[in-house]
C-alpha cells in the first residue's frame, strides 16, 4: 500500500507546473524591463523559493496550488495560484516609484491565464498628492 502525503502532493503539483511557472516568471521579468526598471534595483523571486501549499478552491471543489513569498519579516511579497482547471494567477510586489512617470507608483507586476495562455502587466497606482 502507498501513502500519499500532503507533502507529496504538493511535490506533485510543482512538478508539474514547473515549466508553466518558469515561463511566468520569464514574463514578469518582461513586464520589469518594459517598465524600464534598473534589473539591479529589482529582482523577481523564482516560483521555487515560494512556501507551497494546497487548498481546496470553494468554488469547484477541487485542490489549487497555492505559493506564497515572504520577506525575512514574515511579510508578504507576492502570491502564485494555479488551480486545478489549469488557471493561474501570480503576482509580486515591487513597491518603486514608476522610472519616467514619477506620479505613478509601481505597486506591483502580475500574470494571469490558463494553461500556455498567458498575459502580463504592472499594477500602477496614483502617488499621493
Amino acid at each position: 500500500m502507498t501513502v500519499t502525503t500532503d507533502l507529496d502532493r504538493v511535490n506533485s503539483r510543482l512538478h508539474n507546473i514547473e515549466t508553466l511557472a518558469a515561463r511566468i516568471h520569464e514574463c514578469l521579468h518582461a513586464e520589469v524591463v518594459k517598465l524600464g526598471l534598473d534589473s539591479d534595483r529589482v529582482t523577481l523571486r523564482p516560483p521555487v523559493s515560494a512556501s507551497y501549499r494546497l487548498e481546496r478552491d470553494p468554488y469547484s471543489g477541487e485542490e489549487s496550488l497555492i505559493g506564497e513569498w515572504r520577506d525575512e519579516r514574515g511579510m508578504k511579497q507576492g502570491e502564485l495560484l494555479f488551480h486545478a482547471d489549469g488557471a493561474f494567477m501570480v503576482e509580486q510586489d515591487i513597491g518603486q516609484v514608476h522610472p519616467s512617470r514619477p506620479n505613478r507608483f509601481i505597486e506591483a507586476v502580475t500574470a494571469w491565464g490558463r494553461g500556455d495562455e498567458i498575459k502580463s502587466e504592472a499594477r500602477l497606482l496614483p502617488m499621493p498628492q
